[in-house]
């Protein structure tokens, strides 16, 4: 794998390393805003109807969302507690077949109890792709071959790559009945944390690209890697952004007069998919607002709002001084 697919990531790494320690309070308040945050994108994903408002009443307040399907609140509720069990897997050992089995139980128990925490016993299949998933009675051996190969693994390879395969290789197995994407994005993101790096989120506008990229992994993993690369990058930079420091790389750059933010090396049609993931994540926000809240330039964010709205992806509601965009 070429290594210059991490190297934005690795620069970000840097930046972020800087600022810590963290005192306990941030730590404590941005582990809750993640929780919500990708407890939120990864249901979505796989369909549930919940937005991000209501994720985080259901799992903040113990809260169910009326009009609103009971599984999906059990969805979200498994999520955040399989999330919190991250923090609590020790770096100090490898992660094991248990540790594996507990964050489906915990995902997985209000939803279909008989199945939780059990590797699947019977065929099944992974809607719109033509994989072949192993057969029921080959799942306990690949399991066990997988977590070796974590061990084997785990800081001889890029922290990104390791996730991505991490990812990867699970799903290909998919041993659990229902819920194997929220897992391997669950692994994905605990391997990143055991690295020291941020998580990983995969917002839902990027589904198509992310389940192009998975479906192509087989036989070509470079673009399933890149693209997890593409969201740890994001997630940094969003992360920096919440602390309040540039997104900018590179010690001796500066931005532009007339405001723009340098490329910092990203495509960009990054910067259309940033400001409709914020728009999608903050419903509402005007023109200044999402300006600051992506750290672009009022122009810039303008510009981009405008590609949105002319491609149907957003629409503006409200009175134009107290109105706001919204994804459509």
């Amino acid at each position: 794998m070429d290594k210059r697919v991490f190297r934005m990531c690795d620069g970000y790494a840097a930046k972020i390393a800087a600022l810590r320690p963290f005192p306990e309070e941030t730590l404590s308040s941005l582990r809750a805003y993640y929780r919500v945050g990708l407890t939120y994108s990864s249901n979505a994903l796989e369909g549930n109807s919940l937005t991000e408002s209501e994720t985080k009443v259901v799992i903040e307040d113990g809260l169910t969302i009326g009009g609103k399907p009971l599984r999906d609140v059990y969805e979200a509720a498994g999520h955040a507690r399989a999330y919190d069990f991250l923090f609590d897997i020790s770096k100090d050992r490898p992660v094991g077949e248990a540790d594996i089995l507990e964050l489906h139980r915990l995902f997985h128990s209000q939803i279909d109890k008989d199945n939780a925490g059990r590797w699947r016993k019977v065929r099944v299949f992974i809607s719109g792709s033509r994989r072949v998933l192993p057969a029921p009675e080959k799942v306990p051996g690949l399991m066990a071959a997988f977590v070796r190969w974590m061990a084997e693994n785990e800081g001889k390879l890029h922290p990104v790559e390791f996730a991505a395969r991490v990812h990867q290789k699970f799903v290909f197995i998919h041993p659990f009945v229902d819920g194997n994407g929220r897992v391997a994005r669950l692994l994905m993101n605990l391997a990143l944390l055991r690295a020291g790096w941020t998580i990983a989120v995969i917002p839902p506008i990027c589904r198509s690209e992310y389940i192009a990229a998975l479906d192509k992994a087989g036989r070509s993993p470079g673009d399933f890697i890149r693209f997890i690369a593409s969201r740890v990058c994001e997630t940094q930079k969003e992360l920096l952004r919440l602390m309040g420091q540039s997104t900018v790389l590179g010690g001796d750059r500066v931005n532009p007069p007339n405001g723009d933010r340098v490329n910092d090396g990203v495509n960009e049609n990054a910067v259309a998919v940033e400001l409709l993931s914020a728009i999608v994540r903050k419903p509402g926000l005007r023109t200044h607002e999402l300006a600051a809240f992506i750290g672009k330039s009022i122009p810039t964010v303008s510009r981009y709002l405008k590609t949105l709205k002319d491609a149907g992806k957003i629409e503006f509601r409200g009175a134009p001084k107290n109105g706001g965009y919204f994804a459509v």
